[in-house]
């Protein structure tokens, strides 16, 4: 999807199509209101619906095969990942970037699953590509709050097959990212080491939420219904910042995390009374304990930096952003495609790419096959292909992590050289909004740069998108 196509623009939900939005609505199929006969009505809808499928059925043929191309990465740069530093040229340390880049949950396109209420689809091949997005965001955290840090994903990485290129470079390493401030160093554990059963329950339980049925709580169907409040349907164009205001309200709804909370920033601002009045829990009346709790935050900040295209002074930020650990990715994507970030090497961004259209799994069912929601293939991007709408996430387990949260990211901002930062941190409450009234009509911030900036030629690029 195309997350550039902001109202901030001046632009309607429908100004700027992204070329991949080859589903058309219900409401969008030009039916024409008609006082006659109820049959001519009758026909005209079943004809939208045909419409409807036929257009569903050519984008999961369109998104339902792969095109095999490997990423080049350097041996001399490390490899920065949501906190943890890789550095490539050695063996070792290849394999356990592969097995961290396929701990992130996938979540990608389905066909096959329930029909959407509202509307005869069953698919979101074309469409979804940024709910996907949301969902990758919302299981890193998710993954943050309910599995161990040193967690990683035990499949059976004697089969693994090397979709990476790794090519001696004369680039200069980073400095702060040395061999003895990586976690990955204490593991203490083998690439074939097996999770305790009650750590691969939770995995697996984890990606069952995001499945893709009624019931589950951050499934499609109930992203799509947590949207309507917003004014969206299934079927309609989503940009970041109303899926973070999604996920804010369906983690709300849900009685599964009782003790988590997502904070969306207003206007490129976190005000922190309205954090501490979501996470605060004051003790029971009549409770021996006296001192408040504090609920665990996930924290998503939606920006756009820049007009057009990518302002370039942020691109340090972006990167500082990432080294962090508090940090859980950025959705976004480049121009007409939403990607879930979560690291980079020199100038180049890492993603997990949700347009690949699977076969819907039933993880109603026990011991559901757990393959087709991790990626095993790293992909890059230049930095001057990234949209400059994103939605950047956090996480704070407590009250110390959020402060440290606060301290670590305006220390991120405070080398730049951008008069404004990307957004920052108030004392104090934001304005009050009723629920419902982030629309089309709502705007982030601006961050323009000084000058028009033209949108660098990447057609002969080697890292052109690919299909995963």
């Amino acid at each position: 999807m195309n997350p550039s196509s902001s109202p901030c623009n001046g632009l309607g939900p429908d100004d700027d199509l992204p070329d991949d939005w080859d589903h058309l609505s219900t409401e969008s199929l030009d039916i024409p209101s008609l006082d006659g006969s109820s049959e001519v009505r009758g026909e005209l809808e079943q004809r939208g619906k045909l419409k409807s499928k036929l257009v569903s059925a050519w984008n999961n043929v369109k998104y339902g095969w792969s095109l095999k191309q490997k990423s080049r990465f350097s041996k001399s740069s490390p490899v920065t990942m949501l906190g943890e530093c890789f550095l490539l040229s050695s063996q070792v340390e290849r394999a356990l970037f592969r097995q961290s880049f396929a701990s992130f949950l996938w979540l990608t396109y389905r066909r096959g699953f329930p029909q959407l209420e509202g509307s005869s689809l069953t698919t979101d091949s074309g469409w979804g590509c940024m709910l996907r997005s949301g969902q990758m965001l919302l299981a890193q955290g998710l993954k943050k709050h309910l599995l161990p840090p040193d967690w990683v994903w035990p499949s059976d990485y004697h089969v693994f097959r090397d979709d990476m290129d790794v090519v001696e470079c004369h680039s200069q390493s980073d400095p702060d990212c040395g061999r003895s401030d990586r976690k990955t160093r204490s593991r203490g554990q083998s690439l074939s080491c097996t999770a305790d059963r009650r750590t691969e329950a939770t995995h697996r339980r984890l990606v069952s939420w995001c499945g893709d049925h009624s019931s589950a709580p951050f499934g499609l169907h109930q992203l799509i219904e947590s949207g309507k409040s917003f004014g969206k349907k299934a079927g309609d164009w989503y940009g970041p910042s109303i899926v973070a205001h999604i996920l804010r309200k369906a983690v709300a709804a849900s009685n599964e995390l009782p003790h988590l909370t997502v904070y969306v920033a207003q206007d490129c601002t976190v005000y922190l009374e309205d954090v501490r009045r979501l996470c605060e829990r004051l003790p029971a009346e009549g409770s021996s304990v006296t001192s408040a709790s504090w609920k665990s935050v996930i924290v998503l900040v939606p920006v756009r930096l820049g007009g057009g295209s990518l302002n370039p002074s942020y691109v340090e930020c972006v990167k500082k952003l990432l080294m962090l650990e508090c940090c859980i990715g950025i959705i976004g994507g480049k121009p007409k495609h939403s990607l879930f970030f979560v690291g980079y090497q020199d100038d180049h961004l890492l993603y997990l790419d949700p347009h690949y259209s699977q076969s819907t799994v039933d993880t109603t069912q026990d011991n559901f096959p757990l393959e087709s929601f991790h990626c095993r293939s790293p992909r890059k991007m230049a930095f001057t292909r990234m949209d400059p709408s994103c939605t950047i996430g956090f996480y704070a387990k407590g009250q110390k992590e959020f402060k440290s949260l606060c301290t670590d990211v305006s220390l991120a901002f405070s080398g730049s050289t951008q008069k404004y930062p990307m957004f920052s941190f108030v004392d104090g409450g934001g304005p009050d909004l009723e629920e419902g009234s982030m629309t089309h009509s709502d705007s982030v911030t601006h961050i323009l740069s000084k000058e028009r900036l033209r949108r660098t030629d990447t057609s002969n690029s080697m890292d052109e998108f690919v299909l995963l």
